[in-house]
């Protein structure tokens, strides 16, 4: 009886350590399972393009090779590394763009009072429920005649519009949060809202910036539509235009390049997440919370 009321506490606390290791085993399974579409496409684009669709396409290729680097980079009438310039330049711009425009929209709502805020706030809203596709023949209509076409102008200037309504509503859920008191003192102090802005609100969003910016950036890192639509000269290529121009309809695909490419491309997003998920984290998770 004493030997079974002292064994009791050890098998307690072994209980919580089985449950906690069989958990991290099923969590290790479903990454690997999510990440080995990842894993081949580079293991892929290391071994040579006669064992790609073999029998013996596993992880581990049976012969290593960059061949299908060189070839991707240089394969294509012109330089992969342009298509990189091209969306690092698209990217960038109308990241600025979507970050300085929505965050004073974002500033309106949530920190002024007009007329009709609640009107056009909903309307604005409203807007995330229209599929990109409605909207997109009255706009190459619009950007034909203004002379666009073939041009980046499309990709990037309508973000300085603060055409994309998740990143506004994103942004007034955090600005509601900062405390009314601190617009209220600098008004005292003589500042206006224009100062307000600058001074007071953008200093204390810096996690919600980074989130819009970062997911501004990716997202048009990885756009395929919009460049395919308003882009058709290869040196104005953005990156995932150019990996399209490894599939060929005629049946000579080149795979490992494409793979080699595709990998390549990767490589920005990743470094963002490295270097700014916790900027990421903690903008997502304090985003309309009160404080």
């Amino acid at each position: 009886m004493t030997d079974t009321v002292h064994d009791m506490p050890g098998r307690r606390s072994a209980y919580p350590r089985l449950t906690g290791g069989l958990r991290h085993a099923v969590l290790i399974a479903i990454s690997f399972v999510m990440v080995y579409p990842i894993l081949w496409m580079v293991s892929g684009s290391l071994r040579p393009a006669s064992e790609l669709f073999g029998g013996d396409a596993g992880l581990i290729p049976s012969q290593v090779t960059v061949q299908a680097y060189r070839d991707g980079w240089f394969g294509l009438q012109v330089n992969f590394g342009r298509f990189f310039v091209n969306s690092l330049i698209i990217s960038v711009l109308a990241t600025v763009g979507n970050v300085i425009a929505a965050s004073l929209v974002a500033f309106a709502f949530a920190r002024l009072r007009f007329y009709g805020q609640k009107f056009w706030f909903a309307l604005m809203l409203g807007t995330l429920m229209l599929p990109y596709h409605v909207t997109l023949i009255p706009q190459y209509v619009l950007f034909r005649e203004l002379g666009w076409v073939n041009t980046w102008w499309p990709l990037i200037l309508p973000k300085y519009f603060a055409v994309d309504a998740f990143f506004i509503f994103l942004m007034v859920q955090f600005f509601r949060a900062i405390p009314r008191e601190l617009d209220e003192a600098a008004r005292m102090d003589g500042c206006s809202a224009w100062r307000i802005y600058r001074k007071i609100i953008l200093p204390l969003s810096m996690p919600v910036l980074a989130t819009a910016a970062i997911f501004s950036f990716i997202w048009t890192w990885e756009d395929f539509f919009g460049p395919l639509i308003y882009i058709s000269e290869m040196s104005q290529y953005t990156v995932q235009l150019g990996l399209r121009s490894f599939i060929d309809s005629s049946g000579t695909s080149s795979w490992n390049a494409l793979f080699a490419m595709s990998v390549l491309s990767l490589v920005p997003i990743f470094l963002i997440f490295l270097f700014f998920q916790r900027l990421l984290i903690e903008g997502i998770a304090t985003t309309g919370m009160k404080r």
